[in-house]
């Protein structure tokens, strides 16, 4: 009920209202049955502009650190992600990610309509970044279509640690279903589930028209942090030879 009123009643008309949002390839998504919607993912929005378009409710895997906030904000979001169909998902790896990638799959089994992000953060500049497996052991396992997805444009509306976003046009763009059924009996196999999700970010490319980048956008990030912070640390050292009797 939170999430119909939320989607047709509250948030839903404001949205459209001041975002205009163009959108194609509706006709793509299944009036029943289980699919994935696999996504670029450009800003924090995305979950938010995506699903106002699916006519069929969308349950989204968000990270983990949406859930766990502390304080009366930290219960607020969580609450609110969770009231919008949202289920955490752990990015750590290991056993968590394959519990987190389980909560996806009885989405699935259920003939619902799951929405992910292969590349399994933000995007750090606008570009697309190598996609995680995860979407294909799902496709595979559950023996689901992928429905490829471009955000346009909300990087603009919303880039990262903007909180009050920018009102412009954005659209959205579904593409195609991919059909992976081939690769079925072979869900298990590493080169398989590489072969699938590269398929998919290779369409996501063609409709987003993002320049590609074969690296995890979760590296990146890293490496620039890790540069930050050396930077930093040398300025610091820089400062203090520069201390002496004056």
């Amino acid at each position: 009920m939170f999430y119909w009123l939320m989607k047709n009643i509250i948030i839903g008309p404001l949205v459209k209202t001041l975002f205009r949002p163009w959108v194609k390839g509706l006709d793509n998504i299944p009036r029943e049955g289980a699919a994935i919607l696999a996504s670029n993912h450009l800003s924090f929005s995305d979950s938010i502009f995506m699903p106002l378009e699916v006519p069929r409710p969308v349950t989204f895997l968000a990270k983990s650190e949406y859930f766990t906030g502390t304080g009366l904000k930290g219960r607020l979001v969580a609450a609110f992600f969770r009231m919008t169909n949202q289920l955490p998902m752990d990015r750590s790896g290991g056993t968590a990610s394959s519990l987190s990638l389980g909560a996806g799959a009885d989405v699935l089994r259920q003939g619902e309509l799951l929405g992910i992000y292969p590349e399994g953060t933000r995007s750090p500049d606008g570009r697309l970044y190598r996609g995680k497996v995860g979407v294909a052991r799902l496709a595979l396992e559950c023996r689901v279509p992928i429905i490829p997805v471009a955000m346009i444009g909300t990087d603009q509306v919303q880039p990262i640690g903007k909180r009050v976003p920018n009102i412009r046009r954005i659209g959205v763009i579904f593409g195609e279903p991919l059909d992976f059924s081939e690769f079925y009996s072979r869900a298990e196999e590493y080169e398989v589930q590489r072969e699938v999700v590269d398929t998919v970010m290779e369409r996501l490319m063609r409709l987003s028209g993002q320049e590609y980048v074969d690296k995890y956008a979760a590296a990146v990030k890293a490496e620039a942090a890790a540069a930050s912070a050396a930077d930093a640390d040398r300025t610091d050292r820089d400062d203090d030879a520069g201390d002496g009797p004056s």
